[in-house]
């Protein structure tokens, strides 16, 4: 890494955040019964994973999953935003477990959920050189394996697929990520940028957005560039945002899998120009969204309902995430809200520096 990470004597002791939630128009809205699935998600999955200490407990309580799934999927039915809220609060499990792991776990980890998305009626360990899983299934199969098996009866054919795939899609992602931190190497934009769109595990949500509005879009919607568009617009907005509200955090514990350390890294830009330069494109992202949106073509009344009601549920994550990114406590602790109002953050120490005191 250069030496602009590591030279503390000119390091930043704070940034300030773009504006985002002012840029953004679109109504945030909340699910009537949020607060309370919210709950029984967050203990659903507190009470199946038995190896979590309590800072890991804290920390599920405070992210708050199931009030991010309230406000993006706040049309569902009840019954359905708590098998999304389920997914949300284990996608999120997944990429704590899947952090630290070296290329190899992220392998075993890949397969085991897969297995239980692939072979949903019961555990079916495969034994094939290199591929041989254990006669008990892991934990993250289980808890994917009961989510799925509640949300494949509503689910139709063409949703399943795409969410199967694309969660395919996210461990491989993460697998590069893992070789890449496993070697020390912190890929130019273009590739992380390739990368950072399966690692953000958006693209399986989305998925889930058909799922949450009982509709099965046909593949001429799905795609065609217009709708591609709008959903890649949504997952860059939504990932590069986040690659801002978790930089903090990110930074101090040496994880360099982030637009903003990149940007500095390669690019020459101090902190404050890196946080900018990302801002900027999140902007560019809704405003492309919003053009996007006036060239959506019509393919008939039925089917153009659920495109709209479609596009309306990507447009509520957009919103939604932003806000969410300030109640949650992940990035900000439990500052958040004050952080929404004055947009400065102040660096927290490296925790290798922390250790050494």
């Amino acid at each position: 890494m250069g030496a602009l990470l590591h030279d503390s004597s000119k390091r930043p002791t704070s940034f300030i955040l773009p504006d985002l939630v002012s840029h953004c128009k679109f109504p945030l809205s909340y699910h009537p019964n949020g607060d309370e699935i919210a709950q029984q998600s967050v203990n659903w999955l507190d009470s199946n994973c038995p190896d979590l200490n309590a800072k890991q407990r804290r920390a599920l309580r405070g992210l708050q999953a199931g009030e991010l799934t309230a406000y993006c999927y706040h049309t569902a039915s009840p019954e359905r935003l708590r098998v999304v809220s389920d997914f949300m609060n284990y996608l999120f499990h997944l990429d704590n477990i899947s952090d630290g792991m070296m290329t190899r776990d992220t392998d075993a980890l890949a397969d085991v959920v897969m297995n239980a998305l692939w072979f949903s009626e019961k555990y079916t360990p495969t034994s094939a050189p290199g591929k041989e899983q254990p006669v008990e299934e892991l934990n993250p199969g289980k808890l994917a394996r009961d989510f799925w098996a509640r949300c494949i009866p509503d689910c139709g054919p063409g949703a399943q697929a795409r969410f199967k795939e694309t969660l395919g899609l996210f461990f491989e992602s993460v697998n590069i990520q893992a070789r890449a931190r496993d070697d020390g190497v912190i890929p130019d934009l273009e590739t992380y940028i390739d990368v950072r769109r399966d690692t953000s595990g958006c693209k399986p949500c989305w998925a889930l957005i058909e799922y949450a509005l009982d509709i099965d879009l046909p593949d001429c919607v799905v795609d065609h560039p217009v709708i591609q568009a709008l959903n890649q617009g949504t997952n860059d907005l939504v990932t590069w945002s986040n690659d801002i509200f978790s930089y903090n955090v990110e930074q101090s514990r040496g994880d360099t899998h982030n637009m903003i350390t990149i940007l500095m890294e390669y690019h020459g830009l101090d902190l404050q120009g890196a946080v900018d330069f990302v801002g900027d494109l999140c902007s560019q992202t809704i405003d492309t969204f919003n053009e996007n949106k006036k060239n959506v073509p019509s393919w008939g009344p039925e089917i153009d309902d659920m495109v709209s009601r479609y596009i309306q549920g990507l447009q509520d994550w957009i919103v939604g995430s932003l806000h969410w990114s300030f109640q949650t406590h992940r990035y900000f602790g439990k500052e958040g809200q004050e952080v929404k109002k004055h947009r400065m953050v102040k660096l927290l120490p490296l925790e290798v520096e922390q250790t050494s005191l």
